[in-house]
């Protein structure tokens, strides 16, 4: 198997993609974040000293989404057309699901970008609700879908 991120003399590399077909591509990736039933609790019923920690997650899961390639160093800088996402309440695991899901009409695909996202999200979650529980836990971060571009479509089984 070829690594595409090294040249012939194993230095890194962006891989070029000039030569590929723009196409509609989109990615959903999701991570959860579990924590104690008091913090859980605060983050439902909004008592966060610091602020709406969901809606704050989710706009920063847009943000990450949108700087991924200053982050990734192999990763293509992307115009996004769309990130949208959602949170997933789980009450008997006082967890929250972040799901998020990124377009794009290009010649490289959006993975990384619905990734990155779902890392940001729940790390704001985390860093904004950290003074009441600092064992929380994040986890089962990973990409549920992809489609557009060489390889079609990939749902995660």
């Amino acid at each position: 198997m070829e690594l595409t991120h090294l040249d012939k003399r194993q230095n890194p590399k962006m891989v070029d993609v000039s030569a590929k077909d723009s196409t509609h591509r989109e990615a959903i990736a999701r991570g959860k974040i579990t924590m104690n039933y008091e913090a859980f609790c605060a983050i439902k019923e909004q008592k966060v000293k610091k602020g709406a920690v969901l809606q704050t997650a989710i706009i920063a899961a847009i943000m990450g989404a949108k700087r991924t390639s200053e982050l990734i160093p192999m990763c293509h800088p992307l115009f996004l057309t769309s990130v949208k996402c959602e949170t997933i309440e789980i009450a008997n695991e006082n967890a929250f699901i972040l799901e998020v899901r990124v377009k794009t009409y290009g010649q490289t695909g959006v993975e990384m970008e619905a990734l990155m996202g779902v890392n940001i999200g729940l790390l704001t979650i985390y860093d904004m609700v950290k003074a009441i529980d600092k064992t929380m836990v994040l986890s089962e971060i990973y990409l549920v879908e992809k489609s557009g571009g060489k390889s079609g479509h990939f749902v995660q089984q």
